[in-house]
């Protein structure tokens, strides 16, 4: 597992406008919880948790404060704006040697189904597999091999192996599958019917530590 150094600075502005301005500044707030410490809210510049937050890989984080406190960490939470999918607050867990963590991990696909070859749609349900581990046992991702998977198959939570760590999904649960195309007929008969509207509401407004 890669450890990865994040620079980050004790945030002391907690206001709604402070917060804002931070985000016009290229910088993203977070909190810091620990059980070695109490809670530190923070900052760091967006180019430098952008890195850490669009990736397929996991990573533990050494935290370096501008008060000379470094924690090893990952992360726990992320909130994203809605409109823009830009980071807006994350939330980050420090680790305790030999003591176990739940955190998600990444799922890679690879290989090229032979389900797909004939014809099929790969359908992907699980981005992030939820596990609980020690952070020696942190895996950077789990690649689910796709390579054997026919038509009308799919590979489930019991089918997967991660060295050192428990899965927290139901065994049934599918991670991917590849499902039959539709048919013609299916096809016409779903552009013949019209769906109802649907009025979205307004997600309701996180709050922000």
């Amino acid at each position: 597992m890669e450890k990865v150094v994040l620079q980050a600075s004790v945030r002391t502005e907690f206001s709604k406008s402070g917060r804002g301005q931070l985000r016009r500044n290229g910088k993203v707030p977070g909190i810091l919880y620990a059980k070695t410490v109490e809670p530190i809210p923070v900052t760091v510049l967006e180019n430098s948790i952008n890195p850490l937050v669009f990736t397929a890989e996991s990573h533990v984080i050494n935290l370096q404060l501008d008060n000379g406190t470094q924690v090893d960490c990952v992360i726990k939470d992320i909130q994203f704006d809605p409109v823009t999918d830009r980071v807006i607050h994350f939330d980050l867990q420090g680790l305790v040697s030999g003591e176990k963590l739940e955190i998600e991990i990444p799922v890679v696909i690879t290989g090229s189904s032979i389900g797909v070859r004939d014809g099929g749609l790969l359908q992907q349900f699980l981005h992030k597999i939820k596990i609980e581990c020690l952070p020696s046992d942190i895996p950077e991702h789990v690649e689910v091999d796709v390579t054997a998977l026919g038509m009308g198959h799919a590979v489930h939570v019991s089918d997967l192996k991660i060295a050192g760590a428990e899965i927290l999904h139901t065994p049934e649960t599918v991670v991917v599958s590849v499902s039959h195309p539709r048919s013609a007929e299916e096809a016409a008969d779903g552009e013949g019917r019209t769906e109802p509207e649907v009025i979205a509401k307004g997600k309701e407004k996180q709050t922000e530590e």
